[in-house]
């Protein structure tokens, strides 16, 4: 059996290559590591239609042996003799049929499980950026189906075109040993016939990718929806969405009618052709018996043949509409799913050495992908230790700035220093566990609490675990569950609190203990004690480490070391709050305007 770990198994377990087609894709798994399983797979298929061959040569024997026999009641050995060997070849078939199985059996399932393995680690590689852009759904859909196509595609070729080869070989050679007129009408057929369900094959591709494509947008809103169904309800839109959907579900019904009625026609075409193919064999052979030029037992070997001729070139060409169907299919994924990756690690990149935390942007110039300008030279330090609050209005570029920070975009200009290391020069893994984060929306996964927590050092003891979720005031709320630290939190959290999703996330940065922390409005959702609370725990953290908060709420910030106003991605004030207050500038109109009352401003995403 082919022993492959897929929780192990990583996409650079292949040399490293990624492949851009279908075909490509497939051949780099068979060539790296199942190319001895195939190769078994289809001497197997290869055994079995080539005992299945030789039934119609035993058949004819048979017959002509039992022409011979007389009517004395016992079996002559000859009768007995090919008897006996047609026996063989049913069993022996048959032993070879379940050999082949049972080598597809402890095959495929390993493929499907490297393929998946293989497709999900490449993905998770992708910036952040490609899961703006693509549907979750979608994604994990392609993922699954991706691996359901390469077990298709293989099956065809080491088995079904292995078997049509044997049998088209041994019947061109039986054949023209009874009449050359035989063999050139099995030639000519076959070759006419597979052409012709080829074609049909291409114009399939096209109504099957354009109903997958239908099932795919489907499947994505569902997904969607269903994900945001507390939105909908907000919005009273369920009428709205299923029509919508509707309109959705009618376009792959008609799709999908399409398809089959083409598979109606393509099918009665096929047989017809296979009819009218034995029809005229049979015919010829009826003729050269009559005329004296056959036994009775050839003609049995032709019309058996012929019957096993047609049956596996009428496979054949059901699964060649199978193989465009899953090359297509598998096309469409790879193309998704394989695409080249944005932001990865350079060439020699080493691990980032954090010191004391010292953050650099220099010269920093970004621009989003539809050319909205950001940063055009942007400079600003944050010194080793010291805490810098980030302001301003919606679109300042405050969020873009940390994004930066942390890799999720690449500036086109300028650099990005921790410690004076260039952060492109340092591994992606590395960074990012130098730098903890508490966001303003936290994200949970359909998981434990105690999971959820243990997320940012999965080697973390009990006890380290309940002092991250006690300092962070998660303990109590806790207990107070029936499953405690077990508890399922729901898709996204949903079974929690927005002040306990806070809570989570808070006792998931103390756990991850880096020594750059990230915080943006980080007790937003908590009531006033709660806020207090934590905020005496999150200055008890931000302890040592360099911190740099989004602010949206100024009062959260008047203890930072350094306030920094952005305005347009441009540094328009920046110092110690009593100082901004002093100086009676932007900071100090925002103040006072949060002071009178007003609500506090959130930035959008990209911000």
């Amino acid at each position: 059996m082919v022993r492959i770990p897929p929780e192990k198994l990583s996409w650079r377990d292949f040399g490293g290559r990624v492949p851009r087609s279908a075909g490509a894709f497939l051949l780099l798994f068979l060539r790296r590591r199942f190319w001895p399983h195939v190769t078994l797979y289809a001497l197997t298929a290869m055994g079995s239609m080539g005992l299945m061959g030789m039934e119609p040569l035993a058949l004819r024997q048979l017959v002509e042996a039992l022409e011979g026999a007389g009517g004395g009641g016992a079996w002559p050995p000859e009768v007995a003799r090919w008897t006996v060997l047609l026996g063989v070849l049913w069993i022996g078939s048959a032993l070879f049929n379940r050999a082949t199985e049972a080598v597809e059996a402890r095959t495929t399932p390993v493929l499907r499980a490297a393929v998946q393995a293989w497709l999900f680690s490449y993905v998770l590689e992708h910036a952040p950026r490609y899961f703006h852009d693509n549907l979750a759904g979608r994604l994990g859909q392609k993922i699954k189906q991706a691996p359901e196509s390469c077990m298709a595609l293989v099956t065809i070729a080491a088995h079904d075109v292995v078997r049509i080869l044997v049998i088209l070989a041994m019947g061109l050679v039986t054949l023209s040993q009874a009449h050359w007129l035989f063999a050139v009408l099995l030639v000519v057929w076959t070759a006419l016939f597979l052409l012709a369900s080829a074609w049909f094959a291409r114009r399939l591709l096209v109504l099957a990718a354009r109903f997958s494509d239908s099932v795919s947008q489907v499947g994505g809103r569902l997904v969607d929806v269903v994900s945001n169904a507390d939105l909908v309800r907000a919005f009273a839109a369920r009428e709205r969405e299923r029509g919508q959907l509707a309109d959705l579900l009618r376009t792959e019904c008609e799709t999908a009618q399409r398809l089959r009625w083409f598979l109606i026609w393509l099918r009665l075409v096929q047989y017809n052709a296979t009819l009218a193919f034995q029809i005229a064999l049979v015919s010829l052979a009826v003729a050269e018996v009559v005329a004296g030029r056959m036994t009775i037992g050839d003609f049995v070997m032709v019309f058996s043949l012929a019957n096993l001729v047609a049956l596996n070139v009428w496979n054949l060409s059901g699964q060649l509409v199978n193989w465009f169907e899953q090359s297509g299919n598998l096309g469409e994924a790879i193309a998704l799913l394989t695409r080249p990756h944005e932001i990865t690690d350079r060439p020699g990149a080493v691990p980032l050495r954090v010191t004391v935390g010292w953050i650099a942007f220099r010269g920093l110039r970004f621009a989003h992908a539809d050319g909205t300008p950001v940063f055009d030279g942007l400079d600003l330090e944050v010194r080793g230790g010291e805490t810098v609050a980030l302001v301003g209005p919606s679109g300042a570029g405050k969020s873009t700035l940390i994004r930066l920070l942390r890799r999720h975009w690449e500036p086109q200009g300028g650099s990005v220093e921790i410690d004076g290391q260039d952060i492109r020069a340092v591994t992606l893994d590395s960074l990012e566990r130098a730098i903890g984060e508490v966001p303003q929306a936290p994200v949970l996964f359909h998981r434990s609490i105690r999971d959820n927590i243990a997320y940012a050092r999965p080697e973390a003891d009990e006890d380290e675990l309940l002092a991250a979720a006690r300092r962070a005031h998660c303990h109590d709320f806790v207990m107070r569950r029936g499953l405690g630290y077990d508890t399922l939190v729901g898709e996204q959290g949903v079974r929690l609190s927005g002040g306990e999703r806070q809570r989570v996330a808070i006792a998931r940065a103390f756990l991850g203990d880096a020594p750059i922390l990230i915080l943006d409005e980080a007790t937003s959702a908590l009531d006033s004690e709660t806020e207090h609370l934590i905020q005496e725990s999150l200055r008890d953290l931000m302890k040592g480490r360099t911190v740099i908060a989004i602010a949206h709420r100024l009062s959260t910030i008047r203890h930072a070391d350094r306030v920094v106003y952005l305005e347009a991605g441009r540094i328009v004030e920046e110092g110690p709050h009593d100082r901004l207050l002093a100086q009676g500038g932007r900071y100090a109109a925002l103040w006072a305007r949060q002071s009178g009352g007003f609500l506090p401003e959130t930035e959008p995403e990209g911000g």
